[in-house]
């Protein structure tokens, strides 16, 4: 049991860490927590009811397959490029948080429910994004890292985009 509660402290210690360093756009920070072979993926909703369950062949709103593509997205929001200004404003809270169990102590698998509060400075409107993630997380050089983050967007009929910020 006490092995749980630590794998628990863990897991939302970096769940936490990540949605602190995105409000506070602490990019370098973010991208730090994320494995180098890592894997970013929010599938689509195939119908009411079933995500689409292969990056390869269906269609995402975000999949990043290793850590150069979010390396390439924060690059982007850092170069301040048009499409991303300026950055809305973030706010992100986590909800639950269960850890399960692996068979290995250098993996840990976790699931949250979140949410992110999203406003727009350029047209002073609001959007709650919410929705559940999973999150798989392994030692890398002695760290925990996120080595996968699947993210299920409840709310995808949203007045405005989602970007890996507001996740």
């Amino acid at each position: 049991m006490t092995n749980d509660i630590g794998r628990l402290a863990t897991a939302r210690a970096l769940v936490e860490r990540e949605m602190s360093a995105l409000d506070e756009r602490r990019w370098d920070d973010w991208l730090a927590l994320y494995s180098r072979d890592c894997e970013f993926w929010m599938p689509m909703w195939r119908d009411e009811e079933t995500l689409t369950d292969d990056p390869q062949r269906e269609l995402s709103h975000i999949y990043y397959r290793s850590r150069a593509g979010l390396e390439d997205r924060v690059l982007r929001i850092k170069s301040q490029s048009a499409s991303s200004l300026p950055l809305p404003r973030t706010v992100h809270a986590a909800g639950w948080i269960l850890a399960e169990y692996t068979a290995s102590e250098n993996t840990l698998v976790a699931r949250n429910s979140w949410t992110c509060q999203v406003f727009r400075p350029s047209t002073r409107e609001s959007a709650l994004l919410f929705g559940l993630s999973r999150y798989e997380f392994a030692q890398e050089d002695g760290v925990w890292r996120i080595a996968r983050r699947k993210i299920q967007l409840d709310s995808d009929y949203i007045p405005t985009m989602a970007d890996i910020f507001c996740l």
